[in-house]
């Protein structure tokens, strides 16, 4: 019963965006298929091809968002405007508006727990590591962390990073052989080769209560 209602709901979400909270609560969608659904609904200025949006990411102004093609979030806000103003223009007797886009070209990918305020352009190829600030424009080709943002290398250079230290984990061959960024078939392997390499010991032991890894 339950699978015929989740069934229901993703329908009416994709199709007349009915009942969005309860399409994310009984799906709960993957950041693909989360992403298919915002290019339908989300009010983006536009959106390219092979984005991924994780549910728990925050638009505050979707109508001022231009994403291009492969475009990843991880959960972070996107800010559009700056709510301060309306705290000054109550106080004050101003009438400020204080307000950006948020541009990100092909190829980006935005980090665990970032803030991006309004008025900034990524990319394209660009990475912003977890929990990062961005005040400004991101350049090409840079990853940037912190708080504000800062560039600490190219894009380039980081691969080559990842592609050495890749080369020198025990379960490498099984990444060169699978097929896409995840495969089913090889993920259980890949996760007790990985728990043994940590913590030298298998995710059966590990996962043990603490009496039995006495004994």
């Amino acid at each position: 019963m339950r699978t015929l209602i989740a069934k229901l709901s993703r329908y009416l979400a994709f199709r007349y965006n009915l009942f969005p909270g309860a399409y994310r609560r009984l799906c709960n969608p993957g950041p693909d298929e989360y992403a298919e659904y915002l290019r339908r609904h989300g009010g983006f200025y536009a959106m390219g091809e092979k984005c991924s949006i994780l549910t728990s990411t925050v638009f505050t102004d979707p109508a001022y968002v231009r994403l291009g093609n492969n475009v990843q979030f991880g959960s972070c806000c996107v800010l559009g405007h700056n709510g301060v103003v309306k705290m000054l223009n109550r106080a004050y007797g101003v009438k400020l508006d204080s307000v950006g886009k948020s541009d990100f070209r092909d190829n980006v990918f935005i980090g665990y727990g970032c803030v991006i305020l309004p008025g900034v352009t990524i990319g394209p190829n660009a990475i912003v590591g977890a929990g990062s600030v961005v005040t400004r424009d991101v350049p090409a080709n840079s990853v940037v962390v912190g708080a504000p943002a800062r560039r600490i290398c190219t894009v380039d250079e980081f691969i080559q990073k990842l592609e050495a230290r890749t080369a020198e984990y025990p379960w490498a061959e099984l990444i060169y052989g699978r097929e896409g960024a995840i495969d089913p078939l090889l993920e259980p392997e890949l996760k007790r080769q990985r728990i043994a390499y940590f913590y030298g010991q298998s995710p059966s032991l590990a996962t043990a209560a603490p009496e039995a890894r006495k004994s």
